[in-house]
């Protein structure tokens, strides 16, 4: 299985060389990269291109404009291949997670899914957290379909027939990105996990971002996909060491 790897930057130079060394540790090796960088203003496309020679292929795309979505269609255009993978910056990945993937996606004819979150190395509360949002996750798949964004598998026939991702959206793109997708194609959660850094939640507050999310929820559930930055969630706004 070829695969497309998008993976959206802004500052993160201090976190994206674990990625790309996870990445160039990957057992399967029929994959290219694609970073697509927000403008940056520091190291983070200077340290990518450090990792060329260590991957199957690297493209490294530096936008104008700022923009999460904007970063995962503009990485969707410029990929190759059908099979997509959207990654964030601060993703971690075991050396078999590509291996596993393709096989799981092929058995079980995929078009879209998700992937669950480990928090195995994290303090007890986070460990808590975590397991609570898988279950949400897992729950999500009978009736209101959602899975993260910062580690989502797509195709580019279904990413082309749902218009990409929907730049006006400001907050729960990914959601609305999967709840679109499993009226058209299949989607479903792989048994595979990846780690995912807690400095949202450190930064911004264990409970005050679990209370955003549970209000973005119910606002989609209720009224509709969140627009206009109604609920303010900035990208790429974390402190260094954050």
């Amino acid at each position: 299985m070829l695969i497309s790897v998008v993976i959206i930057t802004l500052n993160e130079a201090e976190r994206i060389a674990n990625l790309l060394n996870d990445l160039a540790r990957q057992s399967h090796r029929d994959f290219e990269v694609i970073l697509v960088d927000s403008n940056s203003d520091d190291a983070t496309c200077e340290i990518a291109r450090g990792f060329d020679h260590r991957l199957p292929s690297l493209t490294i795309h530096r936008m104008t404009r700022r923009g999460v979505c904007l970063g995962r269609n503009t990485g969707a255009q410029l990929a190759r291949y059908q099979r997509l993978l959207f990654l964030d910056a601060d993703v971690r990945l075991a050396a078999d997670f590509l291996a596993k993937a393709a096989r799981q996606l092929a058995r079980r004819q995929l078009d879209v899914a998700g992937v669950y979150t480990n928090a195995k190395a994290l303090p007890l509360h986070f460990r808590l957290g975590y397991h609570a949002f898988n279950v949400g996750i897992f729950a999500s798949q009978f009736g209101f379909p959602t899975a993260i964004g910062a580690c989502l598998f797509s195709t580019q026939s279904v990413h082309t027939a749902l218009g990409g991702f929907d730049e006006t959206i400001t907050l729960c793109e990914d959601c609305d990105y999967v709840n679109r997708a499993s009226q058209i194609a299949r989607f479903g959660m792989l048994n595979l996990s990846f780690n995912f850094d807690p400095r949202r939640l450190r930064q911004d507050g264990y409970w005050r971002t679990g209370l955003k999310y549970l209000h973005a929820n119910v606002h989609r559930f209720f009224v509709g996909e969140i627009r206009d930055h109604k609920i303010r969630y900035e990208f790429g706004h974390y402190k260094k060491n954050g």
